[in-house]
């Protein structure tokens, strides 16, 4: 049992959030995460194809794509679509919904968000996440709890 719990947990590294993407329609990158390596020439072709992949995808399909050797998850709030690449045989839905609890922080935290917002406050746009998200795991999913860590952090600046 210890050799199994320690071979899980050597390979757990790519069960995980691969990166973060939040574009808009233009295919503008608004916010990116990155929890494993990549050229900035990588990112560049990952971001771009991710902007063609999920804009020109007709809405009757489900929200989850293969990508590579990884799958895409995405969702679209007004303008902007918030894209998560994570491993094949992670549950879909639970980022799924995921995405959706970010929205609703960024919602609660600015006020009725906007993109606007996570442009000319990317700081605490990043702050937000890093409290929902750390090294490429979920964290924490208690609303409240993310909020008032963040409105804390926030009252220091």
């Amino acid at each position: 049992a210890l050799l199994a719990a320690f071979s899980a947990s050597t390979c757990a590294w790519w069960l995980m959030i691969q990166f973060i993407l939040l574009q808009n329609r233009q295919g503008k990158t608004r916010l990116s995460k990155y929890y494993r390596t990549y050229t900035d020439d990588e990112k560049i072709k990952i971001e771009a194809e991710i902007h063609r992949i999920v804009t020109t995808r007709d809405q009757k399909f489900t929200n989850f794509v293969e990508f590579k050797q990884y799958k895409l998850i995405y969702r679209r709030y007004a303008g902007l679509f918030f894209t998560l690449c994570v491993d094949v045989n992670d549950n879909e839905l639970v980022y799924f919904e995921s995405i959706h609890l970010f929205v609703e922080l960024l919602d609660q935290f600015f006020g009725n968000v906007c993109e606007l917002d996570l442009v000319f406050n990317f700081n605490k746009v990043y702050m937000i996440l890093d409290e929902f998200f750390l090294a490429g795991e979920v964290q924490e999913t208690s609303k409240q709890t993310i909020l008032h860590r963040v409105q804390d952090l926030d009252k220091l600046e």
